[in-house]
């Protein structure tokens, strides 16, 4: 089992920046990929972007080139870091971890609401 908590939501400008952290306990962090995704009002969740055991990464179209993920395994935790936020990057952010070996557990996070408004 893993246990995932994410914090850093909140109220930020367009233009702002925040940074979303996703603190796991549990199990070996290491072996899990690590994502975020988003869930707006109406809409279907989301990746926003993932990280793999080995630092690989890959970004939805949408948030390329402001948005940056990364991992401390010493710490447990994934980041992610929103530039130049927009506000429809409003949503419930979660944060997802992925086994890739068998048996390919998957667990989530609780959410954390961001906000990008005036």
């Amino acid at each position: 089992q893993v246990q995932l908590v994410e914090s850093g939501g909140g109220l930020v400008q367009p233009g702002g920046s925040l940074r979303l952290s996703c603190a796991a306990s549990g199990s070996i962090f290491s072996i899990y990929n690590m994502g975020w995704y988003r869930q707006a009002p109406g809409k279907q969740r989301g990746l926003v972007s993932f990280i793999t055991t080995g630092g690989s990464t890959r970004y939805a179209s949408s948030v390329k080139g402001r948005f940056t993920i990364s991992r401390d395994n010493a710490k447990n935790t994934v980041y992610l870091q929103m530039n130049s936020l927009k506000p429809e990057d409003t949503a419930v952010y979660y944060c997802n971890a992925r086994q890739p070996a068998f048996p390919h557990n998957d667990y989530w996070g609780q959410g954390t609401q961001v906000t990008v408004s005036s």
